[in-house]
């Protein structure tokens, strides 16, 4: 095949691959160099190095074969290799200013691009392209970390489950951030929270959570404009996946009520959000600046009595009538557990008898310390 022939194969190959591929056609004469410069080191004996270059006007090519320049002190760089490195004295009377670390070239005969050369351009160009896809997903999502996707249930695996966002992207939801007993089958569509985005060579690089709290904040935010408009905001959330949920929420605007907006017209809103969330039961919680109040507002639906606060360890004393104790505390401590998470502190539930009782003991304790010191 002549020289020409050769350079016009290859920029028909390179627009090709490029147009299907929808990548840069340097990405695509990388990946033919890399094959070329593969076949010409297989047709010599030692274990060389080599470079080809291709005229991307062209598609004419050049082979080179070349060593790396190495310090002369054997202690600073150890000769590996002849064939491939050369020491820096000896290097520097072919070329006077090279420096450790570049490369001596000589010009040898180049590979055609023939058969071999092509079948080895393609298995480059197929880990070119896919390492360039995979890129291409980083780079479109890396911004993205905090949003919610949405996409197609792929396949499901022991470790979880694999989503298809569409233009090549591929989610990863954990098994840890699966919902417990949500029945998830093939090509449904699913929501999730993108909590990373991690570069790989290989695996997953998308990281989905479905039971994060955030999920759940993200999701009224679609569910109710009021808050995209501004006239209300969530303060936080707590959840118990599948299970239980306690989300917080303020109006900023005093003529807005923002527990009736996140509820919407026959409670359609938090229903939507709830089937999102295989069912999740949720309370709306209104926040306020005034933690006991805002403890009592979680405690929901168990009406406390009292509540005694401990700045200095972050912790409440939540007093409640001896009827509503299993309601304050909740099945499996799940009631508490989710106030203690929303409010951000350490809650303590007893009854209202326990409650006086403890607050004689602790009474009784101070004055029998005052007593001490005074040494009455």
């Amino acid at each position: 095949m002549s020289t020409l022939n050769k350079g016009k194969e290859i920029l028909h190959v390179a627009e090709a691959v490029s147009n299907e591929k929808g990548l840069s056609r340097d990405i695509i004469f990388e990946a033919i160099e890399a094959a070329l410069a593969s076949a010409a080191r297989r047709r010599h004996p030692g274990e060389i190095d080599t470079r080809v270059a291709i005229d991307r006007k062209t598609g004419d090519y050049e082979a080179f074969r070349r060593w790396e320049v190495i310090a002369d002190d054997p202690e600073e760089a150890e000769l590996e290799s002849e064939d491939r490195q050369i020491r820096l004295t000896e290097a520097r009377q072919i070329k006077p200013e090279i420096e450790v670390g570049e490369f001596i070239e000589e010009h040898m005969e180049p590979p055609e691009f023939g058969r071999i050369a092509a079948q080895a351009a393609k298995q480059v160009i197929v880990q070119r392209v896919r390492e360039a896809e995979r890129a291409q997903v980083v780079e479109a999502y890396a911004d993205r970390v905090g949003e919610l996707v949405s996409g197609m249930v792929k396949r499901l695996e022991r470790g979880g489950i694999y989503i298809d966002l569409g233009e090549n992207a591929e989610a990863f939801v954990p098994s840890r951030h699966t919902i417990p007993g949500e029945n998830v089958r093939i090509n449904d569509r699913i929501r999730g929270y993108l909590y990373e985005v991690r570069p790989e060579q290989r695996g997953p690089q998308l990281f989905v959570s479905r039971t994060l709290p955030e999920l759940l904040v993200e999701l009224f935010k679609i569910e109710v404009p009021e808050i995209g408009q501004g006239l209300i905001e969530i303060k936080g959330a707590a959840r118990d996946a599948g299970r239980r949920a306690k989300i917080a929420v303020h109006a900023l605007d005093p003529r807005t009520d923002p527990i009736g907006a996140c509820v919407g017209m026959r409670g359609s809103r938090v229903q939507a959000v709830s089937n999102e969330l295989a069912g999740e039961r949720i309370d709306i919680i209104l926040w306020d600046d005034n933690p006991a109040q805002f403890v009592i507002n979680a405690m929901a639906p168990a009406e406390v009595s009292s509540i005694i606060v401990d700045e200095d360890s972050k912790a409440m004393d939540v007093a409640v009538e001896e009827a509503n104790l299993s309601q304050a505390i909740g099945r499996g401590g799940q009631n508490v557990r989710l106030a203690g998470e929303l409010t951000g502190w350490d809650l303590n539930v007893m009854t209202v008898e326990d409650a006086e009782a403890k607050s004689e003991e602790e009474s009784r304790g101070v004055l029998q310390m005052f007593v001490d010191k005074l040494d009455v």
